[in-house]
């Protein structure tokens, strides 16, 4: 086995469990910036994976939607932000 590959056997549990242990932060969370933090950090950990996984693949196809996705994870931060503070969004 490459090293890679031991990264990716060891890394796909542990993400999941983070992803388990984020999900219940999401739903039991007990205001919404914990929740908030809790969907960042699932999609902040899912771009790290996919980039991972796209160095395994040595495929560039990959690395867009990671990069996509953490910019999504921003963009959501600035919205509720923005809603939180002022109570309206888009302005």
């Amino acid at each position: 086995m490459t090293d890679l590959t031991t990264v990716l056997l060891v890394s796909a549990p542990l993400y999941l469990a983070a992803v388990v242990i984020y999900t219940v932060r999401l739903v039991k969370g007990p205001s919404i910036p914990d929740m908030v933090l809790a969907v960042d950090c699932i999609a902040y950990d899912l771009a790290v994976f996919l980039l991972i996984i796209a160095l395994y693949y040595r495929t560039p196809l990959l690395v867009a939607p990671s990069i996509m996705l953490a910019l999504w994870a921003y963009l959501l931060d600035v919205f509720i932000s923005k809603h939180l503070v002022s109570k309206e969004v888009g302005e």
